[in-house]
């Protein structure tokens, strides 16, 4: 049989451009730009300087939408909506598929092998092979409770109605005492309230609970208690009805509402949720006021005991979901199970590509919550690895972040395998060693916010290092060691350190120095640190939890800065502070202080468009009348870090609190940023250094940064080890969990920890000074270290 000759030349293959023409999507500039197909094109840039408008916002946006156009409008009325991205042409768009580091949700039940679906191949190899046989796939699943019930059904037959008795029964998975949860929680009373006052005295501490709300008119209406009394003096029968009632039907002004007792409340408001997705402020609350233990019935499985009891190779289902995953998969190989061969490689593959992500060291049973950013993200690569799609265009968010240099390399290759199956993968990165091996790369800049949103270079690796950029400028930028290093002041003791695979660890962390804690991804590094720093006194922690707001939420209200300015302006004008919050009375009725309206068009989705009555300023027009310092409040929000931080720093404008603010934000590069600007315009690398910005003003003598060069660019990176040795010089000791070796080679000590992940890692294979390990030379770490420095 003859093979089909390919012609030399055909009009389809002409189709091997994505064209951009005039991008306006946030502060990009009538960007135009051709990037080729099938190929790996690295987009670069300083923080801020519209990277991720391009990629993610325009070009993966506007796939995703005229996927969604595809499906019948039925269907699409159950799907999100987006308007069409800010643009005049786009054209040559494949399927995109975004792999992002958001979070892979706040369920507390979601672990990493529900978010996979190797949990469910498991429960079918189970359902069909466990022995005893206790049920189908969804008696191993701590999703679904056992239940039973029967009643009467009435069954119309041949124009008859009659009465049949009728019975049901579900084989679940799901441990009844902790709901499938692996913990129990115990509430803390003193927590919740201040027994010395009343009610309506302000006694309950609970956030978001106000007295002056349906709250509080709820509370007084019920009739179970005295809201006059202090809590102290609570009868048994009162105190339980405050605390432990169940829901209630009330009437409160003839309005029928339900009552319900503060721990069913707390319970079903905050403790349905991951502590780790919360707001700062909730959190605190909860961590303070609950305890959390292992569940005493399932020891943490998550499963009952008929679930427990059936195993395969003598192993139950809870036993497989503990193992270290690299573990799981060798159980695998050696396991035989005829008829299921099919099962068995999808598996296998699953596994694999765990193994090959780095990521063997998980295990299935771990919540799916607690994975870092770089986790998350490469969690979701895996489900990608053994597709048989190609043309597609895969869309990445620095993949590279939170991996060790050595698994930087790894990585690359899979990027690579990608690229090679005939896929398109566009990629956001700082680090050069991703860079790399793009085949095209395009450079924003030349700044950040306002002043960035052009495309400065565009071409080959070789063509950005010689080009007049900064990216270019900085790209073979190299620390190097340090000459002399600091003496450390005294020493915080680790002994004993457990958490998770940190076996029986002593270590001393240094005080009045900067000291690295580095190691490959899942060596317990942050179980280190974070399990035996974490809670000390004078211990401040920046981690990488992210910022939690809404899209009126911008850097003014969540580091605080609005509210001496409110008061400053209420102050001069003789009104209500309230006046001056877009979410409260000065909000603009129209818009509701949004500064925009959204067109309800049913599936079509259109794009906001600016509130006619407050042209998008947000408040009131009687609001935009009054003025501190000769200006508005909307003048305030549009300027920018450093204009705001000149403006309050003296003359009519003058106000210490706000300055404070200002200079921190500064402080850590930030001074580009609109302080009104909505926080789900920032990129990672900004919510990373704003959260510095914010815990900088903390009391403490320890300062613990989560990988601080998130999101950095490379000249960025300068700054940041100006500001942490700021930090150090000033009396303050840093903690650094890093693995950017411009980091590490600036610090005064360092601590290693492996030598591998998981089992074969947590143990502390360095201590010492940056050139000491570059001489030692006998763990991953030292020897990317002394490559980078050159040694």
């Amino acid at each position: 049989m003859s093979q089909p000759t390919r012609a030399s030349s055909h009009v389809a293959d002409g189709h091997d451009l994505i064209r951009v023409v005039g991008a306006r999507q946030n502060n990009l500039k009538d960007v135009s730009v051709e990037l080729p197909k099938r190929r790996l094109t690295v987009f670069t840039g300083v923080s801020g300087s519209g990277k991720s408008s391009l990629v993610f916002a325009t070009i993966a946006a506007e796939s995703q939408r005229m996927i969604n156009e595809t499906y019948s409008a039925f269907v699409q009325g159950f799907m999100p909506s987006a308007a069409r991205p800010d643009v005049d042409v786009l054209s040559g768009l494949t399927t995109a598929i975004v792999v992002d580091q958001e979070r892979m949700g706040s369920d507390p039940r979601s672990t990493v092998g529900t978010a996979t679906d190797v949990n469910a191949m498991l429960r079918i190899l189970f359902s069909r092979f466990g022995e005893p046989h206790v049920g189908g796939p969804q008696a191993f699943s701590f999703n679904v409770a056992s239940m039973t019930g029967a009643g009467a059904v009435t069954v119309e037959k041949g124009g008859r109605e009659t009465k049949e008795r009728r019975s049901f029964a579900v084989v679940g998975g799901m441990c009844p005492r902790c709901e499938g949860r692996g913990t129990v929680n115990d509430v803390d009373r003193t927590a919740l309230y201040d027994e010395t006052k009343s009610i309506n005295e302000g006694a309950l501490t609970i956030p978001g609970w106000s007295m002056d709300g349906w709250q509080g008119r709820i509370l007084r209406g019920v009739g179970l208690f005295d809201c006059d009394k202090p809590i102290a003096s609570f009868t048994a029968e009162e105190l339980d009805a405050l605390l432990h009632r169940e829901a209630t039907k009330i009437t409160v002004d003839g309005i029928n509402l339900t009552y319900l007792g503060i721990v069913p409340q707390i319970t079903k408001s905050f403790l349905s949720k991951d502590v780790e997705a919360m707001q700062p402020h909730v959190r605190a609350f909860v961590e303070r006021a609950v305890t959390f233990t292992t569940c005493p019935d399932c020891d943490g499985t998550r499963l009952n005991a008929l679930a427990r009891s059936s195993t395969v190779r003598g192993s139950s289902i809870a036993d497989l979901c503990a193992l270290q995953i690299s573990d799981l998969a060798t159980w695998l190989r050696d396991t035989e199970a005829p008829g299921a061969e099919p099962l068995l490689e999808a598996l296998a593959a699953t596994l694999g590509s765990f193994v090959d992500i780095g990521l063997g060291y998980l295990s299935l049973d771990r919540p799916s919550g607690t994975l870092s950013g770089g986790e998350a993200q490469r969690t979701k690569m895996i489900r990608h690895l053994g597709s048989a799609l190609t043309d597609v265009t895969y869309v990445f968010d620095e993949p590279t972040i939170g991996l060790h240099p050595h698994d930087v390399e790894r990585m690359n290759r899979l990027l690579l395998r990608l690229r090679d199956k005939g896929n398109t993968v566009l990629v956001v990165e700082h680090k050069p060693e991703a860079i790399a091996i793009a085949d095209h790369v395009v450079d924003l800049g030349p700044g950040a916010g306002a002043a960035g949103g052009h495309i400065v270079f565009e071409g080959t690796l070789e063509g950005l290092r010689a080009a007049d950029t900064l990216t270019g400028r900085h790209l073979d930028d190299r620390a190097t060691l340090k000459d002399e290093v600091r003496s450390p002041t005294g020493a915080l003791e680790v002994r004993g350190a457990s958490t998770h695979n940190l076996r029986d660890v002593d270590v001393d962390v240094p005080l009045g120095v900067l000291t690295v804690v580095t190691g490959v991804a899942g060596s317990g590094k942050s179980s280190l640190v974070h399990g035996s720093l974490q809670g000390r006194e004078g211990v401040v922690v920046i981690d990488q939890a992210p910022i939690k707001g809404s899209r009126r939420s911008n850097p003014a209200t969540y580091t605080g800065l609005l509210d001496p300015v409110r008061k400053a302006f209420a102050k001069a004008n003789g009104v209500r502070p309230a006046l001056f919050s877009a979410n409260s009375e000065g909000a603009c009725p129209v818009c509701n202080g949004a500064g925009v309206v959204h067109p309800d068009l049913g599936i079509v989705a259109a794009a906001p468009a600016p509130c006619e009555a407050c042209e998008g300023r947000r408040f009131q027009a009687e609001v935009l009348a009054y003025r501190f310092g000769g200006r508005t409040i909307d003048d305030v929000l549009t300027m920018s870090v450093d204009e705001a931080e000149r403006f309050f720093a003296d003359g009519d404008g003058r106000l210490p609190a706000a300055h404070r603010v200002l200079e921190r934000l500064a402080r850590v590069g930030l001074g580009y940023l609109t302080i009104g600007q909505p926080l789900t315009t920032l990129s990672g690398g900004e919510r990373q250094r704003l959260k510095l910005a914010v815990r900088m003003a903390d009391d403490g003598g320890v300062y613990v940064l989560d990988e601080p060069t998130t999101g950095l660019h490379l000249a960025d990176v300068e700054q940041l080890l100006g500001l942490l040795d700021d930090l150090v010089d000033s009396g303050t000791s840093v903690v650094v969990i890093e693995h950017h070796q411009a980091v590490m080679a600036h610090a005064d000590w360092i601590i290693d920890v492996g030598p591998g992940a998981g089992h074969d890692g947590g143990r502390i294979v360095f201590e010492g000074t940056p050139r000491d390990l570059v001489a030692d030379g006998s763990t991953l770490t030292a020897r990317h270290l002394a490559a980078y420095v050159g040694a």
